[in-house]
């Protein structure tokens, strides 16, 4: 009569749409973020936190692509525009994508591992920024940082959302 669950990771966790909503919208406004970082401030630990909400919500399609070998091309050249530009390449944040083993890049996107992970590092990242900008006291209105608490809300009420269905 009832559902039987032999694991917590036979339960169906969020629907596809939702699933795929979080993929999305989570990529589009992570890498928003990640360009206003490189414009403004050039924070290395935000840069991190961000890379690893990618890790998390990247859409599979795109996700499977990477890891594919076309990814191990693109690390490849990567690497070797490090030798000579190291500055203007860092690389290591692409490679995590490529040499992640499966098993963990797998349990990283399952069910709702993502979701609580992206969760705490939104969490992170709003309070990196608050300590960055001095405070809610010395808060300077201007249309990066309007834009830039945008992109962490967005982050935050789509995640909050994947994590509610």
């Amino acid at each position: 009569m009832g559902m039987k669950v032999n694991s917590f990771s036979d339960l169906n966790f969020g629907s596809t749409g939702a699933r795929s909503a979080f993929q999305w919208g989570g990529t589009i406004f992570a890498l928003f973020l990640l360009l206003m970082n490189r414009i403004g401030q050039r924070s290395h630990m935000l840069t991190n936190l961000l890379v690893l909400f990618l890790l998390a919500s990247f859409p599979t399609v795109l996700f499977k692509i990477v890891r594919g070998q076309f990814g191990c091309w693109v690390a490849f050249l990567a690497v070797a525009l490090h030798l000579f530009f190291p500055d203007t390449f860092p690389v290591s944040r692409f490679i995590l994508f490529i040499i992640t083993p499966d098993w963990l890049a797998d349990r990283f996107r399952d069910d709702i591992v993502p979701g609580i992970l992206c969760l705490v590092i939104t969490i992170l990242v709003t309070l990196l920024e608050i300590r960055g900008v001095g405070g809610l006291e010395n808060c300077e209105c201007s249309c990066y940082c309007f834009s830039y608490w945008f992109g962490i809300a967005c982050l935050v009420c789509i995640t909050i959302s994947y994590l509610a269905t």
